[in-house]
């Protein structure tokens, strides 16, 4: 796994890695690897995670050839967005900017 450092900004960089690594399930495998796991209870947890891989896939495939409706996703409060947009980058909410207004006349 590899990671560019820019501008000597170590802490942007070291953000880029942890999200490469919980995308590729690093820490999953060690905190699953902290501890021996028996034979059977491997191949039980293989086989569950197989079947929800399938459900996963099966709602997915459902869901494009129109036989079930696509969940609604809950609108977010300026969280996310492109490059850390909004509240998140530290821009103000409009309510504050108002009252900022407000006080500042």
């Amino acid at each position: 796994m590899q990671v560019l450092v820019r501008d000597n900004n170590v802490d942007q960089a070291l953000r880029v890695l942890k999200k490469k690594m919980q995308r590729e399930g690093v820490f999953r495998e060690m905190r699953r690897r902290r501890f021996y796991e028996k034979p059977s209870d491997k191949t039980s947890r293989e086989k569950t995670e197989a079947i929800r891989r399938h459900r996963k896939l099966a709602r997915k495939q459902a869901i494009r050839e129109g036989l079930i409706a696509a969940p609604v996703k809950k609108p977010r409060d300026g969280v996310g967005g492109p490059r850390g947009a909004g509240a998140a980058a530290g821009a103000p909410r409009p309510a504050d900017a108002a009252s900022k207004a407000r006080v500042e006349a």
